[in-house]
C-alpha cells in the first residue's frame, strides 16, 4: 500500500465530510484521540465532534494545497501534514489552515 495514496485518500474523505456533515467525523476518532484547537485540548470522539460542530460557521469549503506524510512508530503508523485554505460561508476572504494527524 502506498502511504502517499492512503494519506491523500484520507485527507480527501476527511475534508469532504467536514464540509458536508461534521457529525459524521466521529467515526474517524477514538476515545484516546486528541484535538488541539487554538490552545484547547479536546479528547475523545464525542468531545471532538462537539467542538467541530460548535464552530461559528455552518458552510465551509476546504481547498487542499499540500498533503505530506511519513512513517510514524514501530506499528506502521503515519504522520500526515495538510495545508490549504478554508472558505467560510458569507466571508469574502479565504483563511489559511494547517492540520497534522498521527496514528500508531
Amino acid at each position: 500500500m502506498d502511504p502517499d495514496a492512503v494519506a491523500k485518500a484520507f485527507v480527501e474523505h476527511y475534508y469532504r465530510t467536514f464540509d458536508s456533515n461534521r457529525v459524521a467525523l466521529g467515526g474517524l476518532y477514538q476515545d484516546a484521540s486528541m484535538l488541539t484547537f487554538e490552545g484547547d485540548k479536546i479528547q475523545g470522539a464525542a468531545a471532538i465532534v462537539a467542538k467541530l460542530t460548535s464552530l461559528p460557521f455552518q458552510q465551509c469549503a476546504h481547498a487542499i494545497t499540500t498533503v505530506d506524510c511519513q512513517p510514524s512508530g514501530p506499528a506502521g503508523g503515519m504522520l500526515v501534514f495538510v495545508s490549504g485554505s478554508l472558505q467560510v460561508g458569507g466571508e469574502s476572504h479565504a483563511l489559511k489552515f494547517s492540520q497534522i494527524w498521527g496514528n500508531d
